[in-house]
């Protein structure tokens, strides 16, 4: 099985092609024992009706309804395989746009894709709190009664709070709460990505504590919900935000008409390297080969080295 080694704001996976496999969550799962950079595996299979179908599956075996890191990758190995430069690509809950951008510094390969459907009905996420159907910029009493969060599907569940920059700089709060929402807990019956988001003088900062993974460099649907949520905070205007992550920086694009919000995540598809997994006879036993290493990661290096002074007042 051949394998392609990608990034997206260093959220990294490993990329497969071909069809639908019942065994996906087992090789992930070997794979993220195997190498513990990787935050998931991709899979690209045909589709009836868009270019291509993509499928995310969480280290843990989960899977997940959409991930805008991994649809980046996905996007740009659809689009050279196609020899286009726009596609539909087919996900669980939706067919998303998904298109090639001017290069954001030299090397650095950019896709922007949409980022869709957008639900604040905590039932879609799903969150269960008294009452309520919804919960924007309000504290939850049980966590803190300074922090203000909002719950938003996009479609992957998120709670997202705003937060001074100590918070952001000790995580050990934000791995408290989301280590207690994604095990047994009354509120997220399916767990919950949390992300605790900082304004700074040039966009906003997040970090994202991913459901079936764990900390991760950056999350593309959370980054793009952070930036929702901010504008109507009013951390930032509505229009192109810039947002950084430990993993580097991304562009969201949000606009609002009618209530109805659109959403687009622009950032780096970068290629590490190609694969070969040999699964012998169980997966549990499959061993790992690097057959080429890509120098794209050095050019990645070099964007964040420019970017790194917005985000000095974090560490």
């Amino acid at each position: 099985m051949e394998l392609l080694k990608v990034h997206g704001s260093m959220n990294t996976f490993f990329l497969y092609e071909g069809s639908d496999r019942e065994d996906f969550p087992q090789l992930t799962k070997r794979l993220a024992a195997l190498d513990p950079e990787i935050d998931g595996l991709l899979t690209v299979s045909p589709s009836t009706h868009a270019d291509a179908k993509m499928r995310v599956f969480n280290t843990d075996g989960s899977e997940a309804s959409m991930c805008g890191n991994g649809l980046r990758c996905v996007a740009r190995f659809v689009c050279e395989r196609e020899g286009i430069e726009q596609a539909v690509i087919e996900t669980m809950k939706a067919d998303l746009a998904v298109q090639k951008e001017q290069e954001i510094d030299a090397g650095v390969n950019m896709y922007g894709v949409e980022i869709s459907p957008v639900s604040f009905q905590l039932a879609d996420l799903p969150m269960s709190f008294e009452a309520h159907t919804e919960w924007r910029q309000q504290a939850l009493p049980f966590i803190d009664a300074d922090i203000p969060f909002t719950a938003v599907a996009v479609p992957n569940p998120h709670l997202i709070g705003i937060v001074g920059k100590e918070l952001q700089k000790d995580p050990s709060h934000q791995e408290k709460w989301a280590a207690y929402f994604n095990g047994d807990n009354p509120y997220f019956s399916d767990g919950v990505n949390l992300s605790y988001v900082t304004p700074l003088k040039d966009g906003i900062f997040v970090r994202t504590y991913e459901r079936g993974v764990g900390f991760t460099d950056a999350c593309g649907t959370a980054m793009t919900a952070s930036a929702l949520v901010s504008c109507l905070a009013g951390l930032v205007p509505f229009g192109d935000v810039s947002v950084f992550n430990p993993g580097g920086m991304v562009n969201c694009s949000v606009k609002s008409a009618d209530g109805h919000y659109q959403l687009k995540l622009s950032g780096n598809a970068t290629y590490l390297g190609v694969y070969r997994f040999h699964a012998g006879a169980e997966l549990a036993d499959g061993e790992l080969e690097l057959m080429k290493q890509s120098d794209e990661q050095s050019a990645y290096e070099k964007f964040i080295e420019k970017i790194s002074g917005a985000t000095a007042e974090l560490r």
